[in-house]
């Protein structure tokens, strides 16, 4: 009897080690499914990260280049300001200089009028 028994313990020893190697065996390929998967995403991620960088960086120089632009064109329009405050005191002081030459004119007109009236 007790050899029945030793038989029966070893098969269902037997059979629990075979159901824990399966066990193993299973959850080994599992984790490895699994690892890949994290593999997967974790390159999809550090893809996206790179990326990213890429366009913040190209953004960044385009950013860099519209100040650069933006402060030239700030430099020629005060550039530009000033150069048409000059040319508003120029135009005020021409403006000035053709009414004194008018009212000249109109005195020398008036004088000569005087003279011809004066001669006759």
């Amino acid at each position: 009897m007790q050899e029945s028994l030793k038989g029966k313990l070893i098969v269902i020893l037997a059979v629990l080690a075979g159901v824990f190697f399966i066990m193993a065996v299973s959850s080994c390929a599992k984790i490895r499914g699994l690892k890949r998967q994290w593999n997967d995403e974790m390159l999809g991620r550090l893809t996206c990260q790179e990326e990213i960088k890429n366009i913040k960086d190209g953004l960044t120089q385009n950013v860099l280049a519209k100040e650069k632009e933006l402060s030239e064109e700030k430099s020629l329009l005060e550039s530009t300001k000033r150069a048409l405050a000059q040319e508003q005191m120029i135009n005020q002081s021409l403006k000035e200089e053709l009414s004194k030459v008018t009212k000249l004119k109109e005195a020398l007109e008036e004088a000569l009028i005087n003279c011809k009236k004066a001669q006759k």
